[in-house]
């Protein structure tokens, strides 16, 4: 299957130091088969092709989320100065994308990416989704496998468009004695910097599956200090009726956020 396209009035910019990589009035989103975010492709006109040079060895394999999940036909490193992105853009081996480049969001590559004159980070925002905060008083539980884990009835649920609803509990209904802190970190362009996980202590099938954004952009803020739960791993129950484990793109552990 083809991937979908989109094009966008945006005016995109990449940086690795203070140079433009990439800096675009004409990027096309577009969306890989099965995966929950969009991603740019670029005209070679707006990309500094002068700072590219084809990639050798093997191509990575690991953080899944940033890498194409289709063939690629070229892959390239990008160099400023001594500094050196290696496998940071790549074309894509579809027709929709053949003539365009695109460019890595993977934390450590490329430095910031703009969008007109606003931070974005993870990856671009898609103009379709709709992120919700509403604080409620309902009565939300949370077990793995009989042992609670939350019990509180001051959540804040997050809609977010073709997600599960989230619910982000306050960080004392939560216990955080069933949990180990790791040290994965995540940014999502709708909501900041998710900088705080746990896992499920002595559960390996329950790894990062909890976090918090201590603080989240403006438009969430809400949630900020607050706690949430992959609800594809967890039980939770609302107001007494158990809710059945939603399938989405993050029921998959490839697809959910690592450091």
């Amino acid at each position: 299957m083809r991937v979908r396209t989109e094009p966008i009035d945006k005016w995109v910019r990449g940086y690795l130091e203070d140079v433009a990589i990439v800096e675009s009035r004409d990027p096309l989103l577009f969306w890989e088969e099965d995966f929950p975010v969009p991603s740019y492709a670029f005209p070679h006109n707006d990309v500094r092709t002068d700072l590219l040079t084809e990639s050798h060895g093997a191509p990575p394999r690991e953080p899944f989320f940033f890498l194409p999940q289709g063939p690629v036909s070229q892959w390239y490193d990008v160099t400023v100065g001594r500094r050196t992105a290696p496998h940071a853009a790549w074309v894509r081996d579809d027709p929709a994308l053949s003539d365009r480049l695109v460019l890595s969001w993977q934390p450590g590559l490329l430095d910031r990416w703009m969008e007109e004159d606003e931070l974005v980070a993870g990856h671009p925002r898609d103009p379709h989704k709709r992120v919700e905060t509403l604080a409620s008083s309902r009565h939300v539980l949370v077990r793995l496998d009989g042992t609670t884990l939350a019990d509180s009835l001051r959540p804040v649920l997050l809609l977010e468009t073709d997600l599960p609803t989230r619910y982000y509990l306050p960080r004392e209904d939560v216990r955080l004695e069933a949990l180990t802190p790791t040290s994965n970190r995540s940014r999502c362009p709708y909501k900041g910097i998710a900088d705080q996980y746990w896992s499920v202590t002595g559960r390996p099938d329950a790894v990062d599956i909890v976090w918090c954004y201590s603080a989240p952009l403006p438009a969430v803020g809400k949630i900020a200090g607050r706690l949430a739960f992959y609800n594809e791993v967890v039980d939770i129950t609302v107001d007494g009726a158990p809710q059945p484990r939603p399938t989405s793109p993050f029921s998959a552990k490839k697809h959910r956020p690592t450091t």
